[in-house]
């Protein structure tokens, strides 16, 4: 049995997504390791390698999580996986309680924001924000507020003995978040792969050139190697100079490694954050 590292508590998203990956990719049975930070995280699997994390890095509403790119490129750790899930919010209060009741609902910021539209057909109505959708169902639960309401994963709901009052209560119901399993680099060489190797993460910088990232492009492109996704963000102290983050797929792993030498040349601070398979998840 593995352990994984979790931002947030039992009932996170993040714990969503880690036991769908094992269950689905993996067959196997994992214990959870809650940490208050996406740092924690980073941390927890740099001082104990038989330790396995798990970030979100991208959100199909929000965007790029730009402080976890970071935080995964200065870590050293490697990601070996990815697992993408649907972000289904519920509205979650005391089994005493009905939507008529509730005069208070709390929830993570962006989970408030996320069901706006639901939100705003309640009448004067207190809104809370709290550190993780998660916590705020526990908080319920332990506490016995009255009137009160998280929203929350139904597997939260459920995990604290919460009764559901709404589901599906996301404005827009195309809501997904993508996220990436790290591990230590010291423990590469024991993580079994069950799976074909068909997707790559890098990152890099490129040289104040005409025409720079074109080229890195075009290689990728002649090599028949598909970007999926580039992003780019801002080094501090070096105005106007960005690292660069892609994510690619391909079909032909020689074709990949050719590439790969073919663009290292051209770009400054090249590395392979990691070499995983695609998770072409179906909703």
């Amino acid at each position: 049995m593995k352990t994984i590292a979790i931002q947030g508590i039992a009932g996170a998203y993040h714990e969503i997504a880690a036991r769908k990956y094992f269950k689905e990719q993996r067959e196997e049975s994992i214990d959870i390791l809650a940490c208050t930070l996406f740092e924690d995280v980073i941390t927890a699997v740099k001082k104990n390698p038989t330790i396995i994390g798990i970030m979100a890095i991208e959100n199909t509403i929000v965007g790029s999580l730009l402080a976890n790119h970071e935080l995964i490129r200065k870590s050293d750790l490697v990601i070996v996986g990815e697992q993408k899930i649907r972000i289904s919010h519920v509205l979650a209060a005391l089994q005493c309680e009905s939507l008529d009741n509730i005069k208070e609902i709390e929830s993570n910021p962006i989970a408030l924001m996320q069901c706006i539209d639901f939100l705003r057909t309640i009448p004067q109505l207190k809104i809370i924000e709290s550190e993780d959708t998660a916590l705020s169902a526990k908080l319920i639960a332990e506490n016995k507020w009255k009137n009160h309401a998280a929203i929350c994963s139904k597997y939260a709901a459920e995990l604290y003995g919460l009764k559901i009052l709404k589901e599906n209560i996301e404005t827009n119901k195309r809501n997904f978040t993508r996220f990436l399993l790290l591990i230590n680099k010291f423990s590469i060489k024991d993580w079994i792969i069950t799976e074909l190797i068909n997707k790559a993460s890098i990152v890099f910088t490129l040289p104040h050139t005409k025409g720079s990232l074109s080229k890195i492009l075009a290689i990728f492109s002649f090599y028949d190697v598909n970007l999926t996704r580039i992003q780019s963000v801002p080094i501090i102290g070096k105005e106007w100079e960005y690292l660069f983050y892609v994510d690619i797929i391909f079909d032909n792993i020689l074709l990949y490694k050719q590439s790969i030498n073919a663009v290292k040349p051209l770009a400054n601070d090249f590395k392979i954050l990691g070499e995983y398979k695609e998770n072409n998840m179906v909703e």
